[in-house]
């Protein structure tokens, strides 16, 4: 039976240069990726140089505590900003959102059981088991949405990904992504969630 969290005697696949992404057989992952226009580039370099400084004094492997000191520098920061809404924010219309949902429902039980995802105005957060690379679910998800949304070049290249760690961590994920659209009005986001979810 496959780990359903991070196994550190298990080999990790990793790749990407800039900012690595892990993979570890079907291990849960938390995946966030958003709209290329969804932050302001000043911003953006600031946060970069930031995190740059601080990985060269902080490499990896890291322990949880690090880990932890990481996301509440750099994760936290990121989210927020993701949150105030910059961009034209093209996932706020129901047409766009109902496209994207119909991209990952296609997927589902076949290269990804998803668990819990939500769509926000300008960047979606998805917690699922993969079945299939990483990589490749989200270059596909990416690029079969934007040829149906019809607005050209659509997403940022990169995204942000985390393997889940333990029950706890998985708890936590379940409810931040049921959470983040606390401030938003109905109609402007999508939530999902399997039966797994709605019972935390």
């Amino acid at each position: 039976m496959p780990h359903e969290f991070l196994n550190p005697g298990c080999e990790v696949e990793m790749h990407g240069t800039d900012l690595p992404h892990w993979q570890q057989g079907e291990a849960l992952q938390f995946v966030t990726f958003r709209l290329k226009d969804s932050l302001p580039q000043a911003k953006l370099r600031e946060w970069k140089h930031q995190r740059h400084t601080w990985l060269l004094k902080h490499l990896k492997p890291w322990d949880e505590a690090t880990q932890a000191s990481y996301h509440r520098e750099f994760t936290v920061t990121f989210e927020h900003w993701l949150d105030q809404g910059y961009g034209k924010c093209l996932l706020k219309g129901s047409v766009q959102r109902q496209i994207l949902e119909a991209v990952l429902h296609h997927d589902h039980g076949t290269r990804a059981e998803f668990i819990s995802w939500v769509i926000m105005p300008n960047h979606l957060h998805l917690l699922f088991r993969p079945m299939y690379p990483i990589k490749e679910l989200l270059r596909n998800w990416k690029s079969i949405s934007a040829k149906q949304i019809g607005s050209g070049s659509l997403w940022q290249r990169n995204y942000r990904d985390t393997v889940l760690r333990n029950s706890r961590h998985f708890e936590a994920v379940v409810r931040y992504i049921r959470n983040n659209p606390a401030k938003l009005a109905t109609g402007a986001f999508t939530l999902w969630e399997s039966e797994r979810a709605k019972s935390v």
